[in-house]
């Protein structure tokens, strides 16, 4: 399998503050990772040190085989790695299909166009041309996954999805990724949801304190222990 994404070692920091500590990690190409964990332990700073929100200050991190230093979202995108961000980050002033099409503005060929996303999600069709913000929670959730598969990615990068959703929404968020993986994108999912994390993921890295204490496959795994390291 091919190796998209590698941390080796990385130490990451927010201007003086030390926050990844030797993080090491990968994603196989088409492979369905978790990282988990509590709250501020980190978790989100592996997507910043990816976007380089966060400063790399020892350690290599490498995309395809490459490394990467400055990449920001837009580079990511063009690279073919895509960011479902924590929040959303709905555009308010432009529509449903404008949001979208500005996930398409790299132009990576794929198979994932407007057609294709309005299949997926049907009630953004219906909804094309309202204010992406105008729509519920869950709604705006499948809209943020639709913006970052217009660019087409190799790995997709979700950073606690299922936050402050109904558990109806957040069984529909696991048939969904699925698809995506079935279809051949990689997942990261950064997640603190048990039930979405079995259902999607097949390996799993655990974080405390900006390090990684555990990792391995998800089959056999005791879940009471990974309970622990989720619930505070």
């Amino acid at each position: 399998m091919t190796r998209l994404l590698k941390f080796e070692a990385v130490n990451a920091y927010y201007g003086r503050a030390h926050v990844l500590h030797d993080v090491s990690l990968h994603v196989e190409a088409g492979e369905r990772v978790a990282l988990v964990g509590r709250n501020g332990v980190g978790k989100t700073t592996v997507v910043n040190t990816i976007l380089n929100l966060a400063s790399l200050r020892g350690g290599t991190m490498q995309f395809n085989g490459r490394a990467q230093q400055g990449l920001r979202t837009y580079t990511a995108a063009r690279a073919g790695i895509a960011v479902v961000p924590q929040g959303r980050r709905i555009i308010a002033n432009l529509t449903i299909e404008e949001n979208l099409l500005l996930g398409g503005a790299v132009k990576r060929p794929g198979p994932w166009n407007l057609a294709s996303i309005y299949e997926l999600f049907p009630i953004l069709r219906e909804r094309a041309h309202t204010p992406g913000t105008a729509l519920s929670g869950g709604q705006q959730q499948m809209l943020a996954i639709g913006r970052a598969m217009m660019a087409n990615p190799s790995l997709l990068v979700l950073d606690e999805p299922s936050e402050g959703l109904a558990p109806v929404i957040v069984d529909q968020l696991a048939v969904i990724f699925n698809r995506l993986a079935d279809a051949g994108t990689a997942l990261l999912l950064i997640e603190q949801n048990l039930s979405l994390i079995t259902r999607v993921a097949r390996r799993l890295y655990v974080m405390a304190k900006g390090s990684i204490i555990e990792e391995g496959a998800l089959e056999g795994l005791d879940i009471e222990q990974l309970h622990k390291h989720i619930v505070v």
